[in-house]
């Protein structure tokens, strides 16, 4: 009897320390496949999210739109809309020297076929202006990105328009150049998750192209690689592949790092491949994974953080590491519902 008193109690606490979360306000239209990015300012974060794909998931509901969300503000607020004709999808984004760069991504025709195209758009938003950059080398979308020494911006493997991508281009946002580095360890891959914190590059999971006697077709990796960029030459990497993260392997985990934490936070995606309307080969939705977890690089351990994360969210590639915890703006839920909800998962508390 003592042991049931005693556990309610503990139950209220929870339930108090749950609402005590700060709400995020959702976006005021629902959205999947956005590149999203964050940027302080005076100790407080604004967020973003850039093109995507609404509701409908057609190619005619490819938007370029963009939006902000201010600190404290009560919604999001239409920005400048990014450059272009049409809207992407599958694009990185990465913060900066005060800008959000946006990389590659996919435009769709008619048919829902989609050609990866070698774009750069940087954005400025103090000023709320876009610029052209460079373009890539080798069009992807669906990459890893992220930025060394705050100049150099790593866009790792991706999809190209003749299968995955072993590239490693690196783009010199001080020169506005592209460099290309030593090729990913083992194989191109697309549909990954990672992130490069200080010197370190992470990523994991992913599909890597297989040959047969009908074109490509791609395959399922649940491997990890931990890389060590350096400093005398940026375009060098030490790659060491790590044990498999927690939980299955899966298909666009929504990553990001923090160099404040050192460590790379992963969510959501799908143990199932699926193509830009959540569907997978068998024409059913896939299924979003409900786990958290991240790879602490002090220790070089991997980490759950919530094994049964509520609402959990896939297509959606970068999350957002803010001081009260990840963000996950849009993507897909059950059922491949395109969501506007904007979630934050407190990473204070670790499942083990």
């Amino acid at each position: 009897m003592r042991k049931i008193l005693l556990a309610i109690p503990l139950l209220w606490l929870a339930q108090i320390l749950q609402a005590a979360q700060p709400a995020l306000p959702a976006l005021s239209v629902p959205v999947t496949d956005n590149a999203v990015a964050a940027m302080k300012n005076h100790g407080h974060w604004t967020l973003y999210s850039f093109m995507g794909i609404g509701a409908k998931k057609t190619w005619d509901d490819i938007t370029p739109a963009s939006y902000a969300l201010e600190p404290g503000a009560k919604k999001w607020e239409l920005t400048r809309p990014v450059p272009g004709p049409v809207g992407r999808i599958g694009v990185s984004a990465v913060a900066a020297r005060d800008h959000i760069f946006l990389f590659g991504g996919f435009v769709a025709d008619r048919g829902g076929r989609g050609t990866a195209v070698p774009d750069v758009n940087v954005y400025e938003p103090a000023a709320d202006r876009w610029w052209r950059g460079a373009d890539m080398p080798v069009p992807v979308g669906d990459a890893v990105a992220g930025v060394f020494m705050n100049r150099f911006i790593y866009i790792l493997g991706g999809r190209a328009n003749n299968g995955a991508a072993v590239n490693v281009q690196i783009y010199d946002a001080e020169k506005n150049k592209w460099r290309q580095g030593a090729p990913l360890p083992s194989y191109g891959v697309f549909g990954h998750a990672g992130a490069i914190v200080d010197d370190t590059i992470l990523y994991v999971d992913g599909v890597f192209t297989e040959a047969s006697p009908n074109g490509p077709r791609f395959v399922s990796t649940d491997e990890c690689w931990y890389g060590k960029i350096n400093h005398g030459n940026p375009t060098k990497i030490r790659w060491e592949r790590l044990p498999n993260h927690p939980g299955d392997a899966r298909f666009n985990i929504a990553a990001g790092g923090s160099q404040k934490d050192e460590k790379i936070y992963f969510s959501g995606g799908s143990a199932e491949g699926y193509d830009y309307t959540g569907r997978t080969n068998e024409g059913k939705a896939a299924v979003p994974s409900p786990m958290t977890f991240d790879f602490d690089l002090r220790r070089k351990e991997w980490e759950v953080i919530d094994d049964s994360t509520p609402h959990p969210i896939m297509n959606q590639h970068g999350l957002l590491v803010t001081d009260d915890g990840v963000v996950l703006i849009g993507g897909m839920e059950q059922g491949a519902t395109v969501s506007s909800q904007v979630t934050l998962i407190p990473t204070g508390k670790k499942k083990n």
